[in-house]
């Protein structure tokens, strides 16, 4: 490896890394506002100045400046911190004193490196410029007079969400950030500028003004707000979650956050089941837990073990999943259902209903086909990866399904089922060339009467082609529900004789009927007894006979499975409101009212007792290794029809009971339809 020398200390390097690089992997702290790692490079705020032999006798910018072979680099020489104090205060010429009122102020990279690197006075006493506010929509809030025109902004929405609604216009001292013809920022990312912005020009606009950074107490947690598991730090206040920040996981989310999982969070305090009710003569009524749990344990007791059954919902732990397998298997029931959306996984190997590839690893895939899918409303952050790959020129992508922006190109193949029945030669040949061909299939294609069907056509497609090899499986399927994959890791599908979702909720099926969180499903149809567990007043409560107030996802610890199978655990950040109780412990009082006590009376016991039965739960954080399967023995064969492929996701911004509640993502689901609207009235 080539040798560069910093501050007189010889540092090793790879081929291809930059000044800055050179310098910070010999822990010389480089102060910067345009660079960031993910970004392409600007060389616009010219903060990163160093001094550099051989080469011209003034400073350079260490972000843009290739490192080289017996280089020296100084990064402290008077020449250095006098440009870089001159440079900061070229950037506080126009920059407003709001630092007592601003969002930013107490973790804004312009207050430390003002600070750290920068005069402690200025010599301008020139009126300051001030430039008009832009509307960018309802996350992002702009004070555009603060702006240093780093273009951060900008880089990201081309380069990663790749909508390129934000530039610059105007020369000079005219110059300013705005969007194309004063228009929202079309991306479900747009949050994500916020944390780039370093100065504050852009800040979060559902939390304006609502806490300084440090009133907040900090939790590392998961998001469950789609089936990736981003990693995330809740923020809270007292009993209020605040805000959610992502962290790092270059495996899953690198650092970046949706819009959603961002900003669900005012949903958290809404439409809250906080006590238990009971309907009687057709109205609800507050009732203390003893009433509620004797109500049910009643109706459960009554009825015989066939005509009880249980569907869980998208957003449950595993531990309330496993309690509730637990007791109905007890009870003798085998009508058990985590699958909402209908889908024909859940039987065969885990390889079956997992993603194979890895997040991070479809990147190295040269040709992937969509079946099904739309992974820029499932899944944004897996399509800032593959339109990564396109960038890169690495792959070829073919879609059979719907035809939708996902901010790249693709080759369109077909609607549906009878594409999939006939596929283009030229779709097989492009496969079957690929070093590492992969298949992406959504729950949409895998629902209904022909989702067997579809599911053994997908399998035998991918024998045929050589999706699966040694090293590499290509296999996917990308789950939109937190829930589903640690659901179909325990077995919370119909045992034996044992009745589907849809057999579940047709009239005279059940006596009893057990809605875990499920809120996806249209249980009106069904006369059963409906018992609702869960945290918000939404379709699973409307119509229940008993509800019992559940913890959401930030009120409790949980294991959550992501759509590759990697294990990771949620940790309370607050605590449940009012009379709520986390749901495996209300599972356990119940369990003890129909005779039938769980084994368990702790959170670890429980755990112990699902890591004891299902040995994956017990590897936390730990990506399953990649392992061969027969593709083609999957599903049945059958008919394939003409089913036209939708995304299992209609609106992504109202799918579970949280973003329903949520004031934020009710406005962002109305400006997403608006065009559509617009559209069809022009």
């Amino acid at each position: 490896m080539p040798v560069a020398k910093v501050n007189g200390v010889e540092t090793e390097f790879e081929p291809g890394m930059t000044v800055l690089q050179v310098a910070e992997r010999a822990g010389h702290e480089i102060p910067r506002f345009c660079y960031h790692e993910r970004l392409s490079i600007a060389g616009n705020c010219r903060m990163c100045l160093v001094e550099v032999k051989p080469g011209p006798p003034k400073p350079q910018a260490s972000c843009a400046l290739p490192a080289a072979e017996n280089q020296e680099i100084f990064t402290d020489t008077p020449m250095v911190k006098k440009a870089r104090e001159g440079v900061m205060e070229f950037l506080l010429i126009n920059h407003p004193l709001d630092c007592p009122i601003c969002d930013q102020g107490g973790e804004c990279d312009l207050q430390d490196q003002s600070v750290g690197y920068g005069r402690d006075g200025s010599r301008y006493s020139e009126n300051k410029r001030a430039v008009e506010e832009k509307n960018m929509g309802p996350t992002v809030k702009t004070f555009m007079t603060r702006c240093i025109q780093c273009t951060r902004c900008v880089r990201f929405i081309s380069e990663i969400a790749g909508v390129p609604d934000i530039g610059m216009i105007s020369r000079g001292e005219d110059a300013e950030i705005t969007t194309y013809l004063e228009k929202n920022v079309d991306s479900e990312l747009s949050g994500n500028v916020n944390d780039l912005c370093p100065v504050g020009a852009l800040t979060h606009r559902p939390w304006q003004y609502h806490y300084r950074p440090w009133e907040l107490k900090k939790t590392e947690t998961i998001d469950v707000m789609d089936a990736l598991g981003s990693n995330i730090r809740a923020d809270s206040k007292g009993a209020e979650v605040m805000r959610v920040l992502p962290r790092v996981n270059e495996g899953i989310n690198e650092e970046w956050l949706t819009d959603k999982s961002r900003y669900v969070v005012d949903g958290l305090q809404k439409r809250r089941l906080d006590r238990p009710y009971i309907r009687e003569n057709g109205k609800l009524r507050a009732a203390t837990w003893e009433e509620a749990l004797n109500a049910v344990a009643a109706k459960l007791k009554a009825a015989p073990a066939n005509r009880i059954g249980a569907i869980a919902g998208d957003l449950q732990d595993a531990e309330g999943m496993k309690a509730t397998l637990d007791l109905f298997r007890a009870l003798g029931s085998a009508n058990t259902d985590c699958r909402q959306d209908g889908s024909s996984l859940g039987y065969g190997p885990r390889e079956s209903w997992l993603f194979n590839s890895s997040l991070i690893g479809i990147e190295q895939a040269d040709a992937v086909l969509l079946v099904g899918v739309n992974p820029r409303t499932e899944a944004p952050l897996l399509n800032t990866r593959l339109r990564k790959i396109w960038l890169a020129g690495k792959a070829e992508i073919g879609v059979i399904g719907e035809q939708a922006d996902l901010t790249y190109p693709y080759s369109y193949l077909g609607a549906g089922s009878k594409t999939l029945g006939k596929l283009p030669k030229v779709a097989i040949d492009t496969l079957t060339k690929a070093q590492r061909p992969a298949i992406i299939v959504g729950g949409d294609a895998l629902s209904g009467d022909n989702g067997e069907a579809v599911l053994n056509a997908l399998g035998a497609l991918a024998k045929k082609v050589g999706v699966i090899a040694d090293g590499w499986n290509g296999f996917n399927v990308l789950h939109h529900a937190a829930s589903r994959v640690g659901g179909l890791d325990m077995g919370f599908v119909p045992g034996e004789g044992g009745l589907t979702v849809a057999d579940m909720l047709k009239p005279d099926a059940l006596d009893v009927l057990f809605l875990l969180g499920a809120d996806e499903v249209n249980a009106t149809a069904s006369n059963a007894f409906r018992v609702y567990l869960g945290s918000h007043g939404d379709n699973g409560a409307h119509g229940a006979d008993v509800i019992l107030p559940g913890a959401a996802y930030t009120e409790k610890s949980g294991l959550y499975v992501n759509t590759e199978g990697r294990v990771q655990m949620a940790e309370r950040v607050v605590f449940p409101k009012g009379d709520a109780k986390e749901d495996w412990a209300i599972l356990r009082a119940l369990s003890a009212r129909v005779g039938q006590t769980l084994p368990y009376d702790t959170l670890d016991q429980l755990r112990t007792k699902l890591m004891g039965d299902h040995p994956t739960f017990g590897r936390i954080d730990a990506l399953p290794t990649p392992s061969t399967f027969d593709p083609s023995a999957l599903g049945k064969k059958g008919d394939l029809g003409d089913t036209a492929f939708a995304s299992a996701v209609a609106d992504p911004y109202l799918n579970n009971p949280i973003a329903r509640a949520s004031d934020t993502m009710v406005e962002l689901s109305a400006l997403r339809s608006a065009p559509a609207a617009a559209m069809a009235a022009e």
